[in-house]
């Protein structure tokens, strides 16, 4: 369907950040049969631009591209005892995952819009990604073909329940 092989990886790269390796993992081994029967060379170019010494900042860069300046110092905030996940994210899922070349932030989030939408019991994340589509450029109408998309796949409460949250997100 004109999906390239570096965009499906990447598309598993990041379900890891959102659904955990645990739930991602079985399918790395039949999409790498898929490509490998499909004459695809195995392994596909790395598209990582991170190290571990400027992942943050990158990170940081990229919730700051998505979600605008308040997200400034954000792997600092929070309670002490839990300020260790906000720099994870920051690092780790925005700036080992959202940094990586193959799909661009508008798919990315797009991507993420759909993860979210299909969990369940994610509306506070899925509100604050329905705000940032919007915000990059993946507005209103959009979400909605893609939740009416999404919804033979996820059901009718999921795709309500995404539906609020985009119209939480523009109000």
């Amino acid at each position: 369907n004109g999906v390239k092989a570096v965009e499906v990886k990447e598309l598993l790269y990041q379900a890891i950040a959102y659904l955990g390796l645990s739930r991602v993992y079985a399918f790395f081994a039949p999409t790498n049969t898929i490509f490998t029967n499909q004459g695809i060379s195995l392994p596909l170019a790395s598209q990582k631009n991170t190290k571990n010494q400027t992942r943050l900042e990158a990170g940081e860069e990229a919730q700051i591209a998505i979600f605008g300046e308040q997200m400034k110092g954000f792997a600092t905030k929070g309670e002490p005892d839990v300020r260790h996940i906000n720099k994870w994210l920051v690092d780790n899922c925005f700036g080992d995952y959202y940094t990586r070349n193959g799909l661009d932030y508008n798919q990315r989030e797009m991507i993420t819009f759909c993860f979210l939408a299909a969990q369940g019991g994610c509306e506070a994340q899925l509100i604050s990604h329905a705000s940032a589509n919007i915000r990059i450029g993946n507005d209103k109408d959009f979400l909605i073909q893609v939740i009416s998309q999404c919804l033979p796949f996820i059901g009718y409460p999921r795709s309500l329940n995404a539906l609020h949250c985009v119209k939480e997100a523009i109000e």
